[in-house]
């Protein structure tokens, strides 16, 4: 029989070697913070996505309006009468399109929508948990840089007015508004999605390598 003494000194030396072998995960581990955050965002990028269909669906009435309908050229004039840009370009991370350029332009877009939304919300309901997502998404991009040591990106993050409102005359605008919005959205959407996958599997350059 073991004595005790031997038997504890056993053990002591046992859980040395075990913690010694056993594979070191820094949670701190740039890459494994950016796929993380990366996967939450794109989860909530997949709900805002659903969301859009359902939305669609309870505040355009207007027949022939729907997600897949092609633009006619009445409607690209409404676009250009209305004033709503276009939604940021976005690919996945390139030598050529930055991981910087990249998020950023993420974070450009979501905004964009929050506020034509938002100008939206004034003439139309059931708006607001689409803009409260969009809203919370920011705060998922920003943990996204954080991860991935970016800056903060200022111009692109700021809201750009684009007084939407001031320009919705009668039902038939603010419908066109919205189905032109939310048509938008779901493809910067589908953008994003496109885009996170890449980003999750980005590797980023620590501090001091070249």
């Amino acid at each position: 029989m073991i004595p005790p003494t031997v038997y504890a000194l056993l053990q002591c030396f046992l859980l040395a070697d075990f913690i010694q072998s056993a594979p070191v995960i820094s949670p701190s581990d740039p890459s494994v913070a950016l796929r993380e955050a990366s996967e939450r965002a794109k989860t909530l990028v997949e709900k805002i996505l659903r969301d859009v269909v359902a939305v669609h669906a309870a505040t355009v009435t207007i027949e022939g309006l729907t997600l897949d309908s092609a633009h006619t050229t009445n409607l690209q004039m409404m676009v250009t009468s209305l004033g709503i840009p276009p939604a940021p370009v976005l690919k996945p991370p390139s030598e050529g399109f930055t991981l910087d350029v990249c998020v950023n332009r993420m974070s450009a877009g979501s905004r964009l929508y929050q506020g034509l939304l938002g100008d939206l919300s004034g003439r139309l309901s059931g708006l607001s948990d689409l803009q409260a997502d969009l809203r919370d998404l920011q705060t998922h991009i920003t943990k996204v840089k954080e991860a991935a040591q970016l800056g903060a990106g200022v111009e692109a993050d700021q809201i750009q007015s684009l007084d939407l409102a001031s320009r919705l005359h009668g039902d038939y605008g603010v419908q066109v508004a919205a189905h032109l919005t939310l048509t938008q959205l779901r493809s910067f959407c589908h953008d994003m999605i496109r885009s996170l996958r890449a980003v999750a599997t980005y590797r980023p350059r620590l501090a001091g390598t070249r």
